[in-house]
Formats: structure tokens, sequence, C-alpha cells
């Protein structure tokens, strides 16, 4: 009989944190589930530790390729997942799950019958754990069978994997993840979000998002990166694609609710390290935001209630970068100078929420 579950764990490069993760999944009391760990070429040890996990817990195991990154090992985990499992979920690597995050979020679906179950995150390092920002608005509450237009924080869910997908849901959407960029979740989670028919929303704490503090950062630590500037865009992009695919007119609104959170919660983020960043990441940033807003439509801008980032996107597409530059600098002593005035220094740490407890 095949298992209820199916977790898809994409392999690169993370010896120091795999066994970590793999033990995380092996003690959640939600235990009718296949593992498959994809090693998407690892050079350090990953793939014996991987092979070795395997070797003990039958519920494991371990699937090779070349290195194709993120997207196209989780494609590749997706393929080989055994026929007839009800849910799906993915993990990554250098990541924990608290022991009862599947029982919980299993338990959910069941019981609402919705697409996919979605769920807060916390972010974790040497000094503890405490609240993701990118998961704060979504998550203030639990919201069972709701959907992105009754909820419009949604559309920020972008990551892949603090989600349960009901299998038929995801199979029978036809969404793979983007191969060869980075931030490849978005154009996945959020076309899901708009696909689904209802959701669940679980104000929970259902998955443990490292921050790594040695070693090589993370896609998201790489703030001045310029792939991930150009790929982040590119990501932006295929949703917007993806949304004018769609021959049902209520994806037209969608498009529209969509594009204003581009404007006013995702691309602003790059403001922030515009002075860190050097004049080729400056270039690359007014190439690809300009073509960004003007798929948009730059008639969008001007109705912006935020005077702020009106001027900077109109900087921004009359390139005078360092006109920008200048502006964001005295705008981020600003916004440091209330965020030292309102709290300590650094995040704070809240404790790890205790085991779920069915009933």
């Amino acid at each position: 009989m095949a298992p209820r579950l199916s977790v898809v764990v994409p392999v690169y490069n993370v010896e120091r944190y795999l066994e970590e993760c793999l033990d995380s999944i092996a003690a959640q009391t939600f235990e009718d589930f296949e593992c498959v760990m994809v090693d998407d070429g690892s050079t350090d040890s990953s793939a014996a530790l991987a092979e070795a996990y395997a070797a003990r817990d039958r519920r494991f195991r371990l699937v090779r390729q070349q290195n194709q990154g993120l997207g196209a090992a989780r494609n590749t985990g997706w393929r080989n997942l055994a026929d007839g499992t009800g849910f799906l979920t993915f993990v990554d690597s250098d990541d924990t799950v608290p022991p009862h995050a599947y029982q919980l979020m299993t338990e959910t679906l069941e019981r609402t019958g919705s697409d996919f179950c979605t769920g807060n995150v916390l972010r974790f390092r040497s000094i503890g754990y405490y609240q993701s920002g990118a998961h704060l608005k979504p998550f203030r509450e639990t919201r069972l069978e709701t959907h992105v237009t009754e909820l419009p924080a949604l559309v920020t869910d972008r990551t892949a994997w603090n989600k349960v997908y009901r299998r038929s849901f995801f199979d029978g959407a036809g969404l793979l993840y983007p191969e060869g960029i980075l931030y490849e979740d978005a154009p996945v989670s959020v076309p899901h979000h708009y696909l689904a028919a209802k959701v669940d929303v679980l104000g929970d704490h259902i998955y443990h998002w490292r921050e790594r503090e040695v070693g090589e950062v993370s896609i998201t630590q790489g703030h001045t990166n310029p792939r991930g500037l150009v790929d982040r865009v590119r990501s932006m992009e295929l949703v917007r694609e993806w949304l004018l695919a769609q021959e049902d007119p209520k994806f037209r609104g969608y498009l529209d609710s969509y594009d204003h959170n581009c404007l006013v919660e995702e691309i602003p983020m790059f403001f922030w390290w515009l002075p860190e960043g050097d004049k080729a990441y400056r270039q690359l940033y007014q190439e690809h935001v300009s073509r960004l807003l003007r798929e948009i439509g730059v008639e969008r801008i001007a109705g912006l209630s935020s005077g702020p980032a009106k001027l900077k996107y109109q900087l921004t597409l009359s390139d005078r970068m360092d006109e920008l530059v200048a502006l964001q600098r005295v705008h981020r002593l600003y916004r440091r100078a209330r965020k030292a005035a309102a709290r300590q220094s650094g995040p704070r740490p809240v404790p790890v929420p205790p085991p779920y407890q069915p009933s």
C-alpha cells in the first residue's frame, strides 16, 4: 500500500545540516510517509549521508542526478514518487520540521477537504527561534477553507516548503518548478493559491527555516547577488505570464492584485540593498526592474498611495540611479532609527512550540 504522504528533499552540499533535517522528518508523529531525497550532484559527503540514512530507514530512498539546481531537483523528486500517495510536501535540506507538523496538516486537510494546507514559519540560528518576517502577515491566525481572494496577504506566501498538498491537486495543476533560476518557489506557489478552490491557513509554526551563520549563505541571504536580483525579477514575470495565459476572465482580476503586490511589497525589497550594490548591480537593477515596471504598466505607479515609492520608481525608469541611491540612503537611516527606538537590536528569540497533541 502506498504511503499517505510523500516528502521531497533536494540535497546539494549540505553535509553540515543534512542529518538534522532528515532526523526531524524521521521523528514526525505522522509516520506513514516516504521521503525521496534527490542528490543534485553534491561534491561533499551529502550523498553518502543520504545513502546511509536510506539504508537504516526504509521510508527514505535516494535518487541521484547531475547538478541541475533546486527547481530541477524538486521536479525529479516529484517524478520519483510512489503512485497513489494522498499528500505531498517539500523540505529544503538545511531546514527542519517540528515533530507535529505533518500530522496537524494532514488531519486538517482530511477534515476540510481543502486543496492544500499552508502554515507559519520560524527562522532559527544559534541564538534560538524567531518569527519569520516573510510569513508574518498571512499567518497571524488560523483560517480554514479560505482563498487568496478572501485573504489577500496569501499572495506573499511564496515558499514551497511550508505546505502540504493534496496530490490530486498538485498533479492536476500541471505546474513544476522553473529550472535554471533562483527564487523558483513563487511561479508554483502563487498560481496554486489562485487555482485552489479552498486553502487551509495555519497560524501554528509548522516549519523551521535556517538562517545560515557559517559557510555559504542561503539564496535568500545573498541580498546583493546580481543573479539573485535578475532571477527574482524573472520569478515575478513568470507568475505574470502564467496569469496572462489563463482564459478564465477572473484571472485578469488576479493579475491586477498580483501587480499591486509586486509594486507595494516585492519590488521595494530591492530598494533597501541598492546602497550596498556595486555599479554593475545597480545597472542590472535599472535594466530588469524597469522592464518589469513597463510590463506592469507605468500608469499603475501613478495610482500608488506611497509618495516615496512613486518617486523611487520614477527615478528607476528615468535611469537616475545616483539620485535613487542617495534617496534610499536617507530612507534607510530614518527606518533604522525608528526600529532602534522601537525594539532591541536583532531578532527576538521565541520558544519552540510544544508538540501538537492530536485529539
